[in-house]
């Protein structure tokens, strides 16, 4: 697969991931031992968070009356495009049977999960999508009791618009507590909340690390790394909007990294000479994200074909796969390894992560290779049933006795033969189907 690459990412220093594991850790078990209380004294010394954890009914009927009404209408939007989106991946997952062979009948049914937590990031950015995108598609799911919880932004709680959104999208319960606490207080049932079977939501390296320790008992929609986003793009693509849609998902953090792929050499170059520009008119502190991320994990990459491309995709499997180029169907079936997929110049890596439908948290740092993303599956168990009777009985007894027996575990054996020995003279008597 023959490439250039124009600009290679020099990378960063080395991450301290085993302070955080360790840290994490130790918070995680005094967490476990002291409960609620424990979780208040690190809401109060971390976040400085002085007031209740438990939104109340009130508070948010206040927040909502601050939201400017113009904002309350987008994020209605926003929501029902998140919540059709979720209730037609939920009509894919039914429930169903078949008869395998005559009086052996198997089926499957889908169970919703009866708890869950939604981790809404706070900090930097106001995530008012991420309230959307976890708690929406929980509900839609038809978990029955959903507590979100979102740590305070500068001492003055969680913002309105986001406490609008969490209300709106279905959350039983809210919760003002972040960081690993919050996701403590999620996993073990604090504050009146039930213990989740499940935790989703984006977060920071803590959080991240939180989940994974707690993962097992507790189900989690996946482990996530920072996020990143590849452009594809061929001669049809307009340099300004790729260097734009780049710049877009560089603001998330210092640590996300952003690839162009290019079958046009004057494009590279036109996105190259435009990225410094589009970052210093960002505002702070999205500029200096921005900047951090492009000079230390940025590429851009020179291919000679289509095929080539697609192949530098697959192996990047990135987060966020974007094509801007034509014949937009032969991507959509040839791309295989993404997060989701935005096909288009007038498409948006932006419109995913805030209103077009399709759930924005997505697998990250190549993890697209063997998962998706948050859907209504993630919140549902997908259970197998099976019942045979007397038609079925004889060939199905034999087998399991001569399989139990040539992998020498005879107690198994014995069970399939007790229920032959109790089946009718007639079934005894069926020939074997062979």
């Amino acid at each position: 697969m023959p490439m250039t690459y124009l600009k290679t990412a020099p990378g960063q220093p080395p991450q301290t991931a085993a302070d955080v594991a360790d840290t994490v850790q130790v918070m995680l078990a005094r967490l476990r031992k002291g409960g609620a209380q424990v979780a208040l004294e690190y809401a109060r010394s971390l976040d400085g968070w002085q007031g209740e954890i438990t939104v109340t009914r009130s508070q948010i009927a206040a927040a909502t009356a601050r939201v400017p009404q113009a904002l309350k209408d987008d994020i209605d939007w926003a929501h029902d495009n998140i919540s059709r989106f979720a209730e037609a991946q939920r009509a894919t997952a039914q429930d169903m049977q078949i008869e395998v062979r005559p009086g052996l009948i198997a089926g499957q049914r889908q169970i919703p999960l009866g708890a869950a937590g939604c981790y809404v990031p706070g900090g930097r950015y106001s995530h008012i999508a991420s309230a959307l995108m976890s708690i929406a598609t929980a509900r839609v799911a038809g978990v029955a009791d959903i507590t979100a919880c979102s740590p305070p932004c500068a001492g003055a709680g969680i913002p309105d618009a986001m406490l609008y959104a969490m209300d709106l999208a279905g959350a039983t319960r809210i919760l003002t507590i972040g960081g690993v606490q919050g996701i403590a207080a999620l996993a073990f049932g604090l504050f009146g909340a039930p213990p989740a079977d499940i935790l989703v939501g984006p977060g920071n390296a803590y959080v991240a690390e939180a989940k994974r320790q707690l993962f097992g008992p507790i189900g989690i929609d996946m482990f996530a790394g920072p996020t990143d986003s590849l452009i594809l793009a061929d001669d049809t693509a307009d340099a300004e909007t790729v260097a734009a849609d780049l710049v877009g998902q560089a603001e998330h953090g210092a640590n996300s990294p952003v690839w162009l792929a290019t079958t046009d050499p004057a494009l590279a170059e036109a996105v190259l000479d435009r990225i410094p520009a589009l970052i210093t008119d960002l505002p702070e502190p999205n500029r200096s994200a921005a900047a951090t991320a492009w000079a230390d994990l940025g590429e851009v990459v020179l291919c000679d074909t289509p095929e080539d491309m697609a192949g530098f995709a697959d192996q990047k499997a990135p987060e966020h796969l974007h094509v801007q180029a034509r014949d937009l169907d032969w991507w959509r079936t040839r791309l295989r390894a993404y997060g989701s997929l935005f096909l288009g110049e007038k498409t948006t890596v932006a419109f995913g992560d805030k209103a077009a439908g399709p759930n924005h948290v997505l697998p990250t740092s190549g993890a697209a290779r063997y998962t998706g993303g948050l859907s209504v599956h993630k919140f549902l168990k997908t259970v197998t049933w099976q019942e045979v009777d007397d038609r079925a009985l004889p060939d199905l007894a034999r087998v399991t006795a001569s399989l139990s027996r040539a992998e020498r575990m005879e107690g198994h054996a014995r069970t399939a033969d007790i229920r032959l020995a109790q089946a009718t003279p007639e079934a005894q008597a069926i020939p074997s189907a062979g």
